[in-house]
């Protein structure tokens, strides 16, 4: 592990997260004034099978979250206001945001409509602080846009995220190398980026649950029971994390996979799984703004053969209805004929991306206003 406090000043890097709070109930808030102070739900009907995409702070002091149904939101909370999604004024707003992030650096990655990182260690060469920045960029966002956002500055992109998080809604946490190990030490291993709730499972039977338990485990348990993954946990576990920011990343797919306790062998249950892993995939489509052309199957059998199928269509989707329409066909492509399949990992993906504005000229008006699922990772916002 390198040791953070005698290198180079040039060779730290000074990362910035900046996480919009409760992005689209807040814009809603800021262009209806009226709603200011209201619990607003960003969803679908609370009448029909809708979900909640995101909700105002005053909505989640009664324990709505991001992925309840629309339904449950209402019976906790009855006069909550709902509101379908306006995706053009997100996008709008998105832009806005990233404009004025682009000031201070050129290295910004856009992680969704409202997040990013950036890479300021030029912008600091000079003597200015990374935390200045941060609370120049915060200050900025909420006079030209009328927005509230997060700020996490660390020496690194895992650090910077968690940072970020920290102090929501509305603040400004700084975790410095000297503190990166202290810090990370008492979290849940659920919190580090690549530690989904398989994984978080998996690593309880081995007696890991924090991420001291993590950093005490040896490299080669780790590699053994993860592969190339045990690496990245022993390294990140250690506050090591190399990623670059990318100004230029294109996503070339989106997907969700899972890895069952037990091999699954019911294509009924199969088919279930890979609907609900469709309709996360369908979310974070519509979250960081994609559609895309090809729906792909991943079925791993119990001796580790692994196969995918896929379709193509000729117009781009992100829908969770169209994902979840191709897949009987696919499942039934992927499974043998003439024996039960023993199944333990299936997953879901969508390639062949295009922007929605580049899409639109292929499909016509693209109606994101569907039914809307976002990421887990939302309910913390």
């Amino acid at each position: 592990m390198p040791n953070l406090l005698t290198e180079p000043i040039t060779k730290i890097r000074k990362i910035i997260h900046v996480d919009m709070d409760a992005f689209f109930a807040a814009v809603e808030q800021r262009d209806h004034p009226e709603l200011q102070g209201q619990p607003v739900i960003v969803g679908g009907d609370p009448a029909g099978r809708g979900v909640v995409a995101t909700c105002s702070y005053e909505a989640r002091r009664f324990g709505i979250h991001s992925a309840m149904t629309a339904a449950r939101a209402r019976s906790l909370c009855p006069q909550a206001i709902f509101l379908r999604p306006r995706m053009e004024a997100y996008r709008k707003a998105s832009r806005q945001v990233m404009n004025i992030l682009r000031r201070y650096t050129p290295l910004v990655e856009p992680l969704s409509l409202d997040e990013a990182f950036l890479d300021v260690t030029v912008a600091t060469a000079d003597g200015i602080l990374a935390v200045q920045i941060a609370r120049e960029i915060r200050w900025c966002i909420q006079q030209e846009t009328g927005l509230i956002a997060s700020a996490g500055v660390s020496y690194n992109k895992l650090l910077a995220k968690l940072a970020s998080d920290w102090r929501k809604p509305n603040g400004l946490f700084v975790i410095p190398p000297e503190k990166g190990l202290d810090f990370l030490s008492p979290l849940p291993v659920g919190k580090l980026h690549g530690v989904g709730p398989a994984t978080v499972k998996k690593l309880s039977t081995l007696g890991i649950h924090t991420v001291l338990d993590l950093r005490n485990a040896e490299r080669e348990t780790l590699i053994a029971q993860f592969g190339k993954t045990g690496l990245w946990f022993y390294e990140i576990a250690r506050g090591i994390d190399k990623r670059p920011v990318q100004p230029s990343r294109q996503r070339k797919s989106v997907g969700a996979e899972r890895t069952f306790p037990q091999n699954i062998n019911d294509p009924q249950v199969m088919l279930a799984h890979l609907q609900e892993m469709a309709s996360q995939v369908s979310a974070r489509l519509i979250t960081v703004g994609l559609a895309g052309r090809t729906i792909s199957i991943k079925v791993r059998f119990s001796d580790f053969e692994t196969i995918t199928r896929a379709y193509t269509h000729a117009q781009a989707v992100w829908r969770k209805e169209d994902l979840i329409a191709c897949l009987p066909d696919l499942l039934d492509k992927a499974l043998p004929v003439e024996s039960q399949p023993s199944i333990r990992l299936l997953g879901v993906s969508v390639s062949g991306m295009l922007r929605p504005e580049d899409s639109d000229k292929h499909t016509g008006q693209m109606d994101l206003l569907e039914e809307i699922l976002v990421e887990s990772r939302d309910v913390r916002r």
